[in-house]
């Protein structure tokens, strides 16, 4: 087991997303394996639902009854504001069979700068249609590779604090940002598969601002208090969809071109993102969650499977 990527979240405006934070160098956990998230809710439909529960001795699952959809969904002219009920999750929403053919990970500004650029076309294939089903619009969003420790975006800026920052995600300009300071890779080593894990975590929040989700979830958290407990409650729930939208993309790589059971499986071990600070706000959900959060995306790769709006607290916990 690799050690351990926190995932975090700093609002300096709208749009400033996915901000990863590298934990201290804590000793390597195991892997807590699969659980699925206790509710899954079926996929959305303009007809009525019906919802059920079913109790076992370690866990209660609710899940909405299929509906098919009686044609296709309407086209809009930009995202949707809306969480639970955004059109990003209508239907049987799945990202296609994609191939990536990424070059050797080369532990060097410029190497792991050639491995993203490379990698995200690939996400670009995956996510086009994701979203084209979903009547919504598309576009590949900017990368950039922050150098040194001190960089800015029109989200905000970090001032000699960028080598615990391994990536976030822009909303104001839709951009990617990849400062390799960020990436120990001293602590991880050549394992792509940690590295591709975090890019298309990343990518998670592009497609939610896409939707309309990440305006419509700044807006509510925004509403509830930043930093209260709703406030919070809302943070995690994004968080775990990005976590769960990445593993939708594995699911969609694997097993083909570059991405092979070496790279699948530096991934899954390097899931444990949770709030590891005590002392830190609790905004992106326990080690427990963020792994099954992904691994609920990489098994099912449905997107209202990544439905965490409408998932009970004890699942964004």
């Amino acid at each position: 087991m690799l050690a351990t990527i926190l995932v975090g979240v700093l609002l300096v405006t709208v749009g400033l997303v996915g901000f990863l934070s590298v934990s201290d160098r804590r000793a390597p956990v195991a892997d807590v394996g699969y659980e699925p998230p206790e509710t899954t809710a079926g996929p959305p439909s303009s007809a009525a639902t019906t919802t059920t529960t079913t109790t076992t001795t370690t866990t209660t699952t609710t899940t909405a009854e299929r509906t098919e959809q009686t044609q296709p969904p309407t086209r809009t002219d930009g995202p949707v504001l809306a969480l639970g009920d955004n059109p990003l999750f209508l239907g049987e929403n799945g990202a296609p069979r994609v191939s990536c053919d990424l070059p050797a990970w080369d532990t060097s500004p410029d190497g792991a700068a050639r491995f993203f650029t490379a990698a995200l076309p690939c996400l670009d294939a995956a996510w086009a249609p994701v979203m084209d089903r979903a009547g919504l619009p598309f576009f590949p969003p900017g990368l950039q590779f922050p150098a040194g420790t001190d960089w800015s975006s029109p989200c905000g800026s970090v001032a000699g604090g960028a080598g615990t920052v391994a990536a976030f995600y822009c909303g104001e300009n839709n951009t990617l940002y990849m400062p390799f300071a960020g990436l120990q890779t001293d602590m991880y080593g050549p394992h792509p598969g940690v590295y591709l894990a975090v890019l298309s975590h990343e990518y998670g929040h592009h497609v939610q601002s896409m939707s309309g989700v990440l305006d419509a979830y700044a807006r509510a958290r925004y509403d509830a208090g930043v930093d209260s407990e709703a406030g919070l409650e809302l943070s995690r729930r994004l968080e775990l969809q990005a976590q769960c939208f990445s593993g939708m993309f594995f699911a969609a790589a694997y097993p083909r071109g570059s991405v092979d059971d070496v790279v699948l499986g530096e991934a899954r071990g390097s899931q444990d993102r949770g709030d590891h600070n005590p002392n830190a706000p609790r905004d992106h959900g326990t080690d427990a969650h963020t792994s099954a959060w992904w691994e609920q995306g990489a098994q099912k790769n449905r997107t209202y499977q990544c439905n965490t709006w409408l998932s009970p607290p004890d699942d964004v916990g």
